[in-house]
């Protein structure tokens, strides 16, 4: 089977809907399982054309990884130095308001103590309160409300001055 062959039968199991398709021939054991996208190669026995394949299809995948993955670094990067980071505590869906009907807790320019609450971290269908840990101005908001947030994520630039 030469590499032509092969695309061709990724093709035809992506257009067809089956979900796994398996073929064995003589020297040649293929396992194709589509996705909601992508379509992979998941086993095949050796032959010429097998270690092409295998290269050639996760490459687009890999390289949409390492171009998504710098322009989400670059934003932190630029932050001034003289402000004080408040980190996300916990992994979940962050949120400015208390509920949608309610206004957000702090807007860029709004004076906090230590103790205020700045937003809610749904983790686990439980609303955390995420509290100041000192006092200063809200310089930036640098999520989104409503998106989600890894654990340690930058959430507010806080001016201590």
């Amino acid at each position: 089977m030469d590499l032509k062959e092969i695309q061709n039968l990724i093709k035809f199991v992506a257009k067809s809907g089956a979900s796994e398709v398996k073929l064995e021939m003589d020297d040649v054991k293929i396992t194709i399982k589509t996705g909601s996208e992508e379509t992979t190669i998941l086993q095949q026995m050796p032959v010429q054309a097998a270690p092409v394949m295998q290269q050639a299809a996760p490459a687009p995948v890999a390289q949409a990884t390492t171009e998504a993955a710098p322009s989400s670094a670059a934003a932190p990067a630029s932050d001034d130095s003289k402000y004080v980071t408040i980190k996300s505590p916990i992994i979940g869906t962050f949120y400015r308001k208390p509920s949608p009907d309610k206004p957000v807790f702090v807007e860029v320019g709004t004076d906090v103590k230590e103790g205020d609450v700045l937003c809610v971290i749904e983790a686990m269908k439980l609303f955390n309160e995420i509290e100041s840990e000192i006092s200063g101005k809200i310089v930036k908001v640098l999520v989104d409300d409503a998106s989600p947030v890894e654990f340690d994520q930058p959430l507010f630039l806080v001016d201590p001055s």
